[in-house]
């Protein structure tokens, strides 16, 4: 075995290994970035080949980074909450929740990520990159719940420790095509994706559902399924980049197991996004670079719909059906880098997107309180001799939050809070 292919396979190994912690995400449940120099500048990257994780957002950048093979490793923790006040609404038919602070648990994930890049000669270039997304993690503990309708009822709706975990894993092979001496690229990128899907907590709702006994406590599901990015990327004029991307609907199988949770009989798609970004190399030493990010949430049925009057005219698991009401997001990103010598480079960025939870859905994004707007984030390469590199990327979401009432209780208020934190440890070796 040749020494890039060892590197690769132990390389793979080690995600493989790591795939069942994935649980990072900011921006909904999409991450802010892929690879540590992408999430180092906000993001910004859709018109920066800076590594093989370039294929994420768009695979049109890969025709430019050469052979080379990324491992890197993220530690997130996001720090969730909710707080409810105000007059429990006791009577048939109300659902109040008890008042109070409470705090999720399991407030630190490992998230891998792997990419592999080949140049198969001056034009055109083949690349692998697997990586994940996540967030829609919670984990309220049983507490005592004196407003449950039944004796020794416990936690947040009143059936035990309470929580969702939602993992995605991506394995993405691309290719691209550069033309007129470089200045123009063309990438296509099969994306192939699985999710996995645990919700504990939630038989208060099977009343509601037309697969009573597939609303929650069901362990672990797995789906299926795939779609496609294709992105371009063109030199406008020397120094000045522009690169857009599509990603489809990634179509997945149903959960079964949650048939009757999730809208469609357990359908849970990945929705579709655009990228757009400019690169400036201001000098030979600073490039700055800003993107715009755009995710249709409100295109899949189980996270677009709202609650209200979903809840009414269908039952949970139906066509239809009520789910966690999020709206689409627009993220503007805004990155820098400054290379002061060959050894040493160093990137910072910021990233604003509205959150995508109206005040009218905050009961059921108890489960999913993905409120983050704001995305502060540094980080730096080191060179390592002339092949190998070592890459580290923070990234600090200050709290962000949405306060409505609980539609099932009127004269309650829930607040969902979260704030964040990521570093981002990477290793990077050239073969050229």
């Amino acid at each position: 075995m040749s020494t890039k292919n060892r590197y690769l396979a132990v390389a793979a190994t080690a995600l493989l290994g790591g795939l069942p912690a994935i649980a990072g995400a900011t921006n909904g449940y999409f991450a802010h970035g892929y690879g540590a120099r992408s999430k180092a500048l906000a993001g910004a990257s859709t018109a920066r080949p800076l590594d093989s994780f370039a294929a994420a957002v768009n695979p049109a950048s890969i025709a430019y980074i050469g052979d080379r093979l990324d491992a890197e490793i993220e530690l997130f923790s996001p720090r969730r909450q909710y707080t409810v006040d105000g007059t429990p609404t006791l009577a048939p038919g109300a659902f109040p929740l008890n008042s109070g602070t409470v705090r999720s648990d399991s407030e630190w994930f490992p998230v891998p990520a792997i990419g592999w890049n080949h140049r198969i000669d001056a034009e055109q270039a083949v690349g692998v990159t697997m990586y994940g997304n996540g967030g829609m993690n919670t984990d309220y503990v049983a507490t005592p719940n004196p407003l449950c309708p039944f004796p020794g009822g416990s936690g947040t709706f009143c059936a035990g420790t309470t929580g969702v975990d939602l993992a995605q894993a991506f394995i993405v092979p691309s290719y691209a095509h550069s033309f007129n001496n470089g200045r123009f690229s063309f990438g296509i990128a099969p994306i192939f994706a699985i999710q996995r899907f645990k919700a504990r907590g939630l038989n208060a709702f099977a009343p509601f559902s037309s697969d009573p006994a597939h609303v929650s406590d069901q362990g672990y599901d797995y789906s299926f399924g795939g779609g496609v990015r294709v992105g371009g990327l063109v030199e406008l004029i020397p120094g000045v980049r522009f690169g857009a991307s599509y990603k489809s609907r990634i179509t997945m199988s149903k959960f079964d197991e949650y048939a009757g949770l999730f809208a469609e009989q357990g359908s849970f798609d990945i929705p579709e996004s655009f990228n757009f970004g400019l690169a400036w190399d201001i000098n030979k030493d600073i490039t700055t670079s800003f993107d715009v990010e755009h995710i249709r949430y409100s295109q899949v049925d189980s996270v677009g719909n709202a609650m209200f009057p979903n809840l009414l005219t269908a039952r949970l698991g139906d066509n239809g059906a009520a789910g966690f009401g999020w709206e689409d997001m627009t993220i503007f990103k805004l990155g820098a880098e400054w290379r002061p010598n060959k050894r040493w480079t160093w990137r910072a960025g910021v990233s604003y997107g509205a959150q995508p939870i109206p005040k009218s859905e905050v009961l059921f994004n108890v489960l999913a309180p993905g409120v983050q707007e704001y995305h502060l984030t540094t980080g730096f390469s080191r060179a390592i001799g002339d092949k190998d590199e070592v890459n580290f990327a923070f990234m600090y979401s200050p709290s962000s939050s949405v306060k409505g009432p609980n539609p099932l209780s009127p004269k309650q208020n829930i607040e969902l809070e979260m704030d964040q934190y990521s570093f981002q440890l990477g290793w990077s070796k050239k073969f050229e």
